[in-house]
């Protein structure tokens, strides 16, 4: 339930990610969330003295109660300088119902931290909160753009690609989608691999049971041909159909699907991830043979460890609205923390959201060219 809540001492953790970023560019100020994550206040702002360390342009207004976060700010030599401490007193939990927290959360860290977006003194909202109340109210407080029918939840996924990653979107802010949000998913998934990853001409694909064109249900050969009729005013290059294997490989960098398929997906390959890591851990004990063979393995599981590691991509970032949210996984330590707002970073200091909102401006006329073309075709 809504409520105070205080969270372990715990300091902060050494991970894999580098936290360097840009050296150009404006100051950008990112407001946290600090009261969301399971571990308490002090992870998160572990996390944001990873990314302070190494990137003079980043400030942050961090909420939730007072009293608290300036004890842990003050035991960090230099943070209170940039980080300037919002109270909120009561706290968003994962119990939360949605509903419950629209109408009684205003007093809580999230909708301050929201609201701080919403007015301009920062740029992009960073929360490890319950993902159905930030979405929730990310739509009361932020609004939805002009045009967007549904907002969506868009992930980096570890890909064969150059880029280490492909975007996947939606994954689970909405189980519905027709054939027009379908098109508006595939402009903002270009907008956010453009932004995100630095691809000048994304590659997009439709999610489907398979790569001929006579499958799937009926809105998804709509949208096949309203995204193709697309791509070249919306600047990225369509390959048509994908399949569940191609998520993680290099044929495309942008895969489009509704909410509950995307969602089922993301949660398939976390599983499954788990299980090969443990299979893996079993496999190695087997023997004293399989133990000398896991040391002279060490390094390059070290390799493949820093490479598929969970944290280095943490960060949801919904797209559609009127300012730029990323969530963070709840159970987040301080390297994931930081991932995360290095990616808000990123999106704020390239100005995502006008672009994402130019994208949208642009996508009715698209829609209704590629209406006219699907008409034609029949």
């Amino acid at each position: 339930m809504i409520g105070p809540k205080s969270g372990p001492n715990l300091g902060p953790k050494t991970g894999l990610l580098s936290d360097s970023a840009p050296q150009q560019g404006a100051r950008v100020v990112i407001s946290v969330d600090a009261m969301g994550g399971d571990q308490g206040p002090a992870m998160v702002v572990a996390g944001i003295a990873r990314s302070l360390k190494n990137n003079p342009h980043i400030h942050f207004l961090l909420h939730g109660p007072k009293a608290e976060l300036e004890r842990l700010i003050a035991r960090r030599k230099g943070m209170s300088e940039r980080v300037e401490v919002r109270d909120a007193a009561e706290v968003v939990t994962m119990d939360d119902k949605p509903g419950h927290v629209m109408r009684h959360g205003r007093n809580t860290s999230m909708w301050s931290a929201l609201d701080s977006v919403r007015s301009g003194e920062a740029t992009v909202c960073v929360s490890c909160g319950n993902t159905g109340a930030l979405m929730a109210l990310s739509m009361i407080r932020l609004r939805k753009l002009e045009g967007v029918n549904r907002p969506a939840i868009a992930i980096l996924w570890p890909s064969s690609n150059p880029t280490g990653f492909n975007v996947m979107l939606d994954v689970g802010a909405d189980i519905r989608a027709d054939q027009n949000d379908l098109l508006q998913y595939a402009l903002m998934g270009a907008a956010y691999a453009r932004n995100g990853l630095q691809i000048d001409r994304p590659r997009v694909g439709l999610l489907n049971v398979g790569t001929e064109e006579h499958k799937g249900r009926a809105e998804l050969k709509v949208a096949h041909d309203m995204i193709d009729t697309a791509q070249q005013d919306g600047k990225f290059e369509f390959v048509g159909f994908v399949e569940g294997g191609d998520i993680p490989g290099d044929r495309c960098d942008v895969i489009v699907t509704d909410g509950f398929t995307g969602n089922v997906a993301l949660k398939t390959g976390e599983g499954t991830a788990k299980l090969i890591g443990d299979q893996l851990k079993q496999a190695f004990k087997y023997s004293p043979l399989s133990r000398i063979a896991a040391l002279l393995a060490l390094t390059s599981m070290r390799r493949l460890q820093i490479k598929i590691d969970p944290r280095r991509v943490n960060g949801g970032v919904f797209l559609g609205l009127n300012g730029t949210v990323v969530k963070s996984h709840g159970s987040a330590d301080a390297t994931g923390i930081s991932a995360a707002i290095q990616l808000a970073f990123k999106l704020g200091q390239s100005g995502f959201t006008d672009k994402i909102a130019a994208r949208v401006a642009s996508a009715s006329s698209l829609e209704q060219d590629a209406a006219r073309q699907g008409s034609k075709a029949e």
